[in-house]
């Protein structure tokens, strides 16, 4: 047997959430070390911010190891662990005092910013709206890519196993699905 191989056949997480919710470690700790990077990924996505994203992450795992007992497995445990995730990022969000708002001479408030985006190195919200706008606007196979890599987290190897294509394949589509989000940006962004 090669070095490189594992002796055992890699646990599914299914099972690996049922032996947590009754309570053992090695389990919820092989959870962790599986899905750990991606969930500080879209920590890290969500907030711009590195110490928080660290501190929501861990919070996102304490949250797992109380609730790990409601995973039915009716969807995939990483679909479950991204909703999860993100409400946690956006409960944070709320306790932190939801909105600031910005109003005009007049008294009028056109534009309200989710508090944490006040910074300019962060996504505000009107930009987060114009980004949804033209990912709907991608060819598939660049959304599904785009999604799995960007958005959920996932590795190049990942997605080349689960779509079934080379991680040359995955990388390209990857860089055309940017390419061509640029572009319909840009569109988006010029004056009517």
């Amino acid at each position: 047997m090669a070095a490189n191989e594992t002796e055992t056949p890699r646990t599914p997480d299914y099972e690996l959430t049922q032996r947590s919710a009754e309570g053992d470690m090695k389990a919820f700790e092989e959870l962790y070390q599986r899905h750990n990077r991606r969930v500080y990924s879209l920590c890290l996505r969500m907030t711009g911010n590195v110490t928080e994203a660290e501190d929501l992450a861990q919070e996102v795992f304490i949250q797992l190891f109380r609730k790990i007992g409601s995973f039915r497995g009716e969807s995939a445990f990483t679909t479950w662990l991204h909703r999860l995730t993100v409400n946690q990022v956006l409960m944070h969000f709320r306790k932190r005092g939801v909105r600031l708002e910005q109003t005009t001479e007049d008294g009028e408030a056109p534009i309200q910013i989710v508090k944490g985006t006040e910074n300019p190195n962060a996504m505000p919200v009107v930009d987060r709206i114009a980004l949804d706008r033209a990912i709907v606007q991608l060819p598939p196979g660049y959304k599904m890519v785009f999604t799995l890599h960007d958005i959920e987290g996932h590795e190049h190897e990942e997605i080349a196993r689960m779509l079934g294509c080379s991680v040359g394949t995955s990388k390209s589509q990857l860089h055309k699905a940017r390419m061509k989000l640029r572009g319909l940006l840009r569109q988006q962004n010029k004056p009517k």
